[in-house]
């Protein structure tokens, strides 16, 4: 039987304001398009609890004692990674038996989903701390000296893999209808190798990197991009560069041509993707390309040329206007990995 749609708050009050007023059930039920029943019910509902709201709901009794509760929270939060078979196992000795199901439900309600752990960079201890060095060392720079740095980095896009995850509204058991699947082929059908730039005023150049990059190519696409970049971009005096700790960055060769250049680069934290905004942009342009689907190598090359010049300069600006809360978050978890 189709469940029944719940009463407005306002229509709930109506009912009692009506019936005070000296209105029968019948009366009311025709004059709002109620049931009786459902009048009655609200009516008695009002005259014993003095609401009409919905009352919580009285939870069946638990078959894990508090103490089992306390005994496999803190099992999970020592080890998240304990499986729901180790606690029934655990339960037994201790003299309860349970279902698999039952421990999912008692975690659920102490606030613990089971999820699919997510896969981060491996931060070592001197990670940590380069990266709790860097937060409490800008957490105070004015929003205007982010403003006027330029974000760079590198990303690899498969023609036919896991860029992104895309929505499809189906019906049921038409999930593998053509129209909403994304298709995709072993080692992913190639791929192409981008690097790009942007500022809180928009996307600056995004070049494909045709051959394997080293310290030189590096170098020349800086010498013919980073500048022009800067430039359309209408950065101010003084500028700053941000890319990563890639041995192509960090060469010797890289570090005197960008000081020979007079460029002043920000001093970057290794194992960081989540303190780079451009990681978002990327991200970004991945769902794009998800939602057009390139069926080969130079269609991706144009696609993504095409998407990045359409990424929104108001999208460039929110991601550089919150970089505060990127520090915070960093400073609040240890120096570990966030949630950007």
């Amino acid at each position: 039987m189709a469940k029944t749609k719940e009463l407005s708050k306002d229509t709930r009050n109506k009912i009692v304001d009506l019936h005070q007023a000296g209105k029968t059930e019948s009366a009311i039920g025709k004059q709002l398009g109620v049931k009786k029943s459902t009048v009655g019910a609200i009516i008695r509902k009002w005259k014993t609890y003095k609401t009409t709201d919905n009352l919580p709901q009285s939870a069946a009794p638990s078959k894990i004692s508090p103490r089992g509760v306390k005994m496999i929270t803190r099992t999970v939060s020592k080890n998240p990674r304990t499986t729901r078979g180790d606690l029934v196992n655990d339960l037994q000795r201790a003299g309860t038996k349970v279902t698999k199901a039952t421990i999912s439900n008692t975690l659920r309600r102490q606030g613990l989903k089971s999820c699919s752990a997510r896969r981060v960079p491996l931060l070592k201890p001197v990670h940590v701390r380069a990266r709790l060095k860097f937060a409490r060392e800008h957490l105070d720079d004015p929003e205007e000296y982010w403003e006027n740095v330029i974000w760079s980095d590198e990303t690899k896009i498969e023609l036919f893999g896991k860029n992104s995850t895309c929505r499809v509204w189906r019906r049921k058991n038409a999930e593998l209808h053509p129209k909403n699947t994304i298709p995709t082929v072993k080692h992913g059908g190639g791929n192409i190798m981008l690097w790009g730039c942007f500022s809180a005023k928009g996307p600056g150049r995004l070049i494909r990197v045709k051959e394997r990059m080293n310290g030189a190519m590096y170098r020349e696409i800086l010498r013919k991009n980073l500048l022009p970049s800067a430039r359309a971009l209408k950065m101010k005096r003084g500028w700053v560069f941000q890319h990563d700790n890639d041995p192509k960055h960090t060469a010797r060769a890289t570090k005197e041509w960008l000081r020979k250049k007079h460029f002043k680069v920000l001093e970057w934290p290794s194992q960081s993707p989540n303190l780079n905004p451009i990681e978002n942009l990327w991200r970004e342009l991945k769902i794009r390309l998800a939602q057009r689907q390139p069926q080969n190598i130079t269609a991706l090359e144009e696609i993504c040329m095409e998407e990045w010049a359409k990424l929104p300069a108001t999208v460039c600006k929110n991601l550089v206007a919150t970089y505060r809360k990127r520090l915070t978050s960093v400073i609040a978890n240890k120096g570990y990995i966030t949630k950007y």
